[in-house]
């Protein structure tokens, strides 16, 4: 098990796609939105968690 995962594929799938599943018209446009939102995710979103962070930016602190 991997919670980690887990918790994130649950917060893509609220933030994303429920209540959006019709506005994809086909699974090539499905895959884009995923990648932009996984692009937004880890490179974007702030997170308290994270100090005010993105997850990018607190591993590259983590690390530098």
């Amino acid at each position: 098990d991997n919670g980690m995962m887990e918790s994130f594929f649950g917060i893509l799938k609220s933030e994303m796609f429920y209540g959006y599943e019709k506005t994809f018209k086909s699974l090539n446009q499905l895959e884009q939105a995923i990648i932009d939102y996984i692009d937004y995710y880890n490179n974007k979103k702030i997170k308290i968690k994270l100090k005010g962070l993105s997850p990018v930016q607190y591993r590259t602190k983590s690390f530098g």
